[in-house]
């Protein structure tokens, strides 16, 4: 079914059917996807029109597959076998962050299995708002370097990166240079945030798209550097930043420290085809059992 826009609903039996069955032939009685984008409409509104407009941040095509109204995309989810999922939101300019954190915690407190997400902007209130959105329940952080077009070693999120570090909340960060890159992504910077706050608690979006081998060489340094596997290894991912198979043997030792996302609703291909794509990595049911629940289940206590 098209909801209009020429874009699969989010209720294709057939499809939820098949991610039932991939997860029940692993033993699993769901997963957790730490990666998906729940914001308030009037902003997912405007990503959407930048994705509709194949703005400069993406470089190509990229249709939404998953174009509904709030509930449906919830509803979807649950119907895919998604236990616990997340609210990815993030803000491109000062004063947006706090705001952004308020709503976040709403849509928590009224999906008992989402994660309450909240996240910052370098901005002189962020490591205040950062400590109460914590102290308000918040699970896990955003940060998107790329579309906030900042630096993660400015001054400003000194404050920010120190409480994050001593309470352990982990940080979903799009720091990769991919799609395309930006002014402050790349390892680098990561490398020196990490050697300033060597305990903070990093996720590294679409396992640090395209320096793969840099992001995968942090996580393996930092006890708690982990990667997510967000768009990565699918046919979409592969035609422009296609994973190197010379390091799947190191992916694949990283078993405890890769956790699924899928980038849900702004993907444009069907849910069951993120799964597919890790699996015919050929890493194993075991990889695949770690990578879609367990990691996840470890560190945020679901």
């Amino acid at each position: 079914m098209c909801d209009g826009h020429g874009a699969t609903t989010p209720f294709s039996e057939a499809e939820t059917a098949a991610v039932r069955a991939f997860t029940e032939r692993l033993g699993l009685d769901g997963m957790i996807d730490v990666h998906t984008h729940f914001m308030p409409k009037p902003v997912l509104d405007k990503v959407w029109a930048y994705f509709d407009s194949a703005g400069p941040l993406l470089g190509r095509e990229w249709p939404i597959a998953y174009r509904a109204d709030e509930e449906r995309r919830v509803a979807a989810l649950r119907a895919f076998g998604v236990t616990t999922f997340s609210s990815m939101l993030y803000p491109h300019k000062a004063d947006m962050a706090e705001w952004l954190n308020g709503w976040g915690a709403d849509f928590g407190a009224r999906h008992a299995d989402c994660l309450q997400t909240a996240t910052f902007y370098p901005e002189p209130t962020a490591a205040r708002y950062v400590a109460e959105a914590i102290e308000n329940g918040a699970e896990v952080f955003k940060s998107h370097i790329q579309v906030g077009a900042y630096s993660p070693l400015d001054p400003l999120l000194d404050g920010v990166w120190g409480v994050l570090e001593q309470t352990q909340v982990p940080v979903v960060i799009h720091c990769g240079s991919g799609p395309a890159p930006g002014e402050f992504t790349g390892p680098a910077p990561i490398r020196q945030l990490l050697q300033r706050f060597p305990k903070l608690s990093l996720i590294v979006a679409h396992m640090g798209t395209p320096e793969y081998e840099e992001f995968l060489a942090l996580a393996e340094e930092h006890d708690e550097v982990r990667l997510d596997t967000t768009m990565s290894f699918t046919d979409f991912s592969e035609e422009d930043a296609p994973y190197p198979p010379e390091l799947l043997p190191r992916v694949a030792a990283l078993q405890e420290k890769i956790l699924f996302g899928s980038d849900f609703p702004n993907i444009p291909y069907g849910y069951v085809h993120a799964l597919q794509a890790c699996e015919r990595l050929g890493l194993g049911d075991d990889w695949m059992r770690s990578v879609l629940h367990h990691n996840a289940a470890a560190l945020f206590g679901r």
